[in-house]
C-alpha cells in the first residue's frame, strides 16, 4: 500500500464508524452522533419530528456511505494519480464541512444547546486532524 492508500483508508475507517453510529445509535454523544444536541431526545420522542430526524440522520449516513464506497473503489482499483486527486478531494470536502457547519455548531455550543459543553472544539480538532492527516499523506507522496 502506498501512503495515499493508507491515509484514505484511515479516513474511510473513521467514516465507517460514524456511519454505524448514525444507523444504529444516532442519539449517541460520541462518534459524532446527534445526541450532542440538547433538544435531540425531546424532538426524537415527538412523533411529529421523529420520522424527520430518522430521515435526515439516515440521509447523512447514506451520503457518507457513497463517499466510503467510492473511496474503497479508489483505494483498491485507482492508480496513484486517481488516489492523489481523491485525497485532495477529501481534503476539500472536509474543509467545506468545517466552514459551513462548524460556525453553526459553535453558535449552538455558545448558546448551551450542545452537551457536553465545548464539543464544538473537540469536533474542530477532529476535523483538523482529518485534514492534516490527508495533507501530510499528500505531501509525503509528492516528496517521494
Amino acid at each position: 500500500m502506498n501512503i495515499l492508500q493508507i491515509v484514505i483508508s484511515v479516513f474511510l475507517f473513521l467514516e465507517i464508524l460514524n456511519i454505524i453510529v448514525l444507523y444504529r445509535k444516532p442519539g449517541m454523544k460520541q462518534g459524532n452522533g446527534v445526541g450532542i444536541f440538547t433538544d435531540f431526545e425531546e424532538l426524537d420522542q415527538d412523533h411529529n419530528y421523529h420520522q424527520l430526524i430518522r430521515y435526515l440522520t439516515n440521509w447523512i449516513a447514506n451520503a457518507k456511505f457513497i463517499f466510503v464506497a467510492l473511496g474503497i473503489t479508489i483505494v483498491i482499483f485507482g492508480n496513484e494519480v486517481v488516489q492523489l486527486h481523491a485525497a485532495l478531494a477529501l481534503i476539500f470536502s472536509t474543509f467545506m464541512f468545517y466552514i459551513t457547519l462548524y460556525p453553526i455548531l459553535l453558535k449552538l455550543d455558545e448558546e448551551g444547546k450542545i452537551e457536553p459543553k465545548g464539543y464544538s472544539k473537540t469536533l474542530a480538532y477532529t476535523i483538523l486532524s482529518f485534514i492534516l492527516t490527508l495533507l501530510i499523506g499528500v505531501l509525503i507522496y509528492l516528496a517521494s
